[in-house]
C-alpha cells in the first residue's frame, strides 16, 4: 500500500477550502484528515491528532497562519496559501515549505508538493512524478474581485482585457473586474484554450466568432491582434481552422 502524508487544510474561506480539497483529492498520495476554520481549530485538531503537512492561509481572524507557525514549535510541513504577497519574506525566514498566491492553479499546487516528494521515502516518490490523470468536470478559477474571491468557470470566459495592475473579465452575461495582472491571468489559464493576441487582450480559443490578420471578433465585439503577438496568432487560429 502506497503511504500518504495527512494533509490539513486551515482558511477561513470556504471557496478555498473547498479548492484545495479537490486538489487533494487528485493526488492520491495524499489524505485530508481536517478541514480548519482558523489557527484555533487547527492547534486543537493536531493536539490529539498526527499531520504531515498543513495547507494555511496567512490573514485569518484571531491568530494568523504566521503567529501559528511561530508560536507551534512541532508543528508539521507549512505550504503558505494567501492573497497577499507582502508576507512572502517573512514566510520564507520561517522555513515552510512553500507560498501560494491565491487563485492557486492545480499545477502550482504540485509544484510545491513535488519540493516535499522529493526528500520523502521511494514509496512515494515513484509514484508522484506524474499529474494525476483527473481532471474537474468544470474547470475553474478564483479572481480576487473588491473583497470577495469569485469563483468562474474556463467555459465562460470570453476575453481579458488588461487595465494598468488590474484587468477586466468578461464573460458570458457579465464583467468582472479584478485585481489580478493579465500577465498572471495567463500563466494561470491553460494554454490550450486561451491566447494572448495583444499586449491588452487575451482570448478564448472556442469563443473566437470570426478573425482576420489584424482583429478577432469575441463576444461580438473586435479586439486588436497585436505586432508582436501576430505570427503566433495566425499560426494558432489557421492550425484550428484547418482541424474543423
Amino acid at each position: 500500500m502506497t503511504q500518504k502524508l495527512k494533509c490539513v487544510i486551515v482558511d477561513d474561506e470556504p471557496i478555498a477550502l473547498d479548492i484545495l480539497t479537490t486538489y487533494i483529492e487528485r493526488v492520491d498520495q495524499l489524505e485530508l484528515v481536517a478541514r480548519c476554520k482558523n489557527a484555533f481549530e487547527a492547534f486543537n485538531f493536531l493536539q490529539s491528532n498526527t499531520a504531515d503537512l498543513l495547507f494555511m492561509d496567512i490573514k485569518m481572524p484571531q491568530m494568523t497562519g504566521i503567529d501559528f507557525v511561530k508560536n507551534f514549535k512541532n508543528h508539521p510541513k507549512v505550504i503558505f496559501t494567501t492573497a497577499y504577497e507582502e508576507y512572502a519574506l517573512e514566510s520564507y525566514e520561517l522555513d515552510v515549505v512553500d507560498y501560494l498566491l491565491k487563485p492557486i492553479s492545480f499545477q502550482r499546487f504540485f509544484k510545491a508538493l513535488s519540493k516535499i516528494f522529493k526528500n520523502m521515502p521511494a514509496s512515494i516518490q515513484s509514484t508522484t512524478v506524474v499529474l494525476p490523470e483527473a481532471t474537474p468536470k468544470q474547470p475553474f478559477i478564483i479572481l480576487k474581485v473588491d473583497k470577495k474571491n469569485v469563483k468562474v468557470y474556463l467555459s465562460e470566459i470570453l476575453y481579458i482585457e488588461s487595465l494598468d495592475h488590474n484587468a477586466r473579465v468578461k464573460t458570458v452575461g457579465k464583467e468582472l473586474f479584478t485585481y489580478q495582472k493579465i500577465s498572471y491571468l495567463e500563466e494561470i489559464l491553460p494554454a490550450d484554450q486561451f491566447i494572448r493576441i495583444h499586449r491588452s487582450f487575451m482570448v478564448a480559443l472556442d469563443k473566437i466568432e470570426a478573425f482576420s490578420s489584424t482583429i478577432v471578433e469575441v463576444g461580438g465585439k473586435e479586439l486588436p491582434i497585436g505586432r508582436n503577438y501576430k505570427a503566433l496568432v495566425m499560426k494558432v487560429l489557421k492550425e484550428q481552422a484547418e482541424n474543423l
